[in-house]
């Protein structure tokens, strides 16, 4: 058994990461401030509130708990947020980094999963993208990412370096059995909101933003992933990183993917509900595809989506919801 300090712990990933974690057996701890996560979602292990810039609240957890390896969760996600706060999450996402790494480093643990995104990107010059692509950020978030690899790649030059970083694409969905799922306050992912339309509880219409991309239907299309498919991967992460030196930056998205129109789609055959939407402009900076080269994933991880179809994703999230919100 494996004791793992999980940062960004009672937060949407982080949480299905601790439920996997225990589920084979390890035990998980989740450090979390709270600021977004929810302490309902800590149901597999201790919870310790504490800020990761905090380095005495995480020397005390290093101390308390003995971890054998990190699995870092706890940054600033809302791509619009960093735009308007970039000191904000420059302060988070990287010297938070900066932080854990420093505690990491007192307590003599080295193996860390890193939770990074494919906003390192940017606009990719081609689909779908491997890990190869120049790395070419057009937000602060992306950019917050993009520094913390750039870290983590420095600090193997000069020692045996135990990471790996998961660069995630659309993570949705929710555990089957509706325990956890997506919480975001406020919420600006296009699942949850759709199904909040269908509920009765957004909206009257949906802002879909764009309809003349190069897609099959004129609208933006994305790899989405399964949370529960994503904590997969995480799993398979950690085992390498539990196993010896590992420096691997790795996508983890199915390869597929749904545009827009076709989520909207499949959230009315799932909840049978009418889902009225408007067409408003493009926004500034989104690529019109976006689609995860998943090789690297299969063979450095034996990593494999199972649960990531549409429709798998939309019923899990509206079992979710639909019990969250008692309809």
């Amino acid at each position: 058994m494996a004791r793992i300090l999980v940062t960004g712990g009672a937060g949407y990933i982080g949480a299905h990461v601790c439920r996997a974690l225990a589920a084979r057996g390890d035990q998980p701890v989740a450090f979390d401030n709270l600021s977004s996560g929810h302490q309902h979602a800590v149901q597999w292990g201790p919870l310790v509130t504490g800020d990761i810039r905090s380095p005495a609240a995480l020397d005390q957890a290093f101390q308390e708990y003995k971890p054998d390896a990190v699995m870092h969760f706890a940054a600033s996600i809302e791509v619009g947020e960093g735009q308007q706060k970039p000191q904000q999450y420059w302060d988070n996402n990287v010297g938070g980094l900066i932080s854990l790494l420093g505690a990491m480093g007192r307590a003599g643990v080295k193996p860390i999963v890193f939770s990074s995104s494919c906003a390192v990107y940017g606009a990719p010059s081609s689909i779908p993208i491997r890990e190869s692509e120049t790395r070419a950020p057009v937000s602060v978030y992306g950019q917050t990412k993009h520094a913390a690899e750039l870290l983590l790649a420095d600090m193997a030059l000069n020692d045996d370096a135990r990471f790996v970083a998961l660069r995630y694409f659309n993570a949705a969905g929710a555990s089957p059995d509706g325990e956890i799922g997506e919480e975001h306050e406020p919420e600006t992912h296009l699942i949850p909101n759709a199904l909040k339309v269908a509920a009765g509880l957004g909206p009257d219409r949906l802002k879909l933003f764009g309809s003349d991309y190069d897609t099959r239907d004129g609208t933006c299309l994305r790899d989405y992933i399964h949370v529960v498919d994503l904590a997969a991967a995480h799993l398979a992460a950690l085992d390498r990183v539990l196993a010896g030196p590992s420096q691997l930056f790795c996508n983890v998205g199915t390869g597929q993917g749904a545009t827009v129109l076709e989520v909207l789609q499949a959230a009315e055959r799932i909840t049978g509900a009418r889902i009225p939407y408007d067409i408003h402009p493009r926004r500034p900076g989104d690529p019109a595809v976006l689609l995860a080269e998943t090789s690297l994933a299969k063979a450095q991880l034996g990593f494999q989506p199972r649960f990531s179809s549409i429709d798998q994703i939309l019923t899990d999230a509206w079992n979710f919801h639909a019990r969250k919100w008692r309809v």
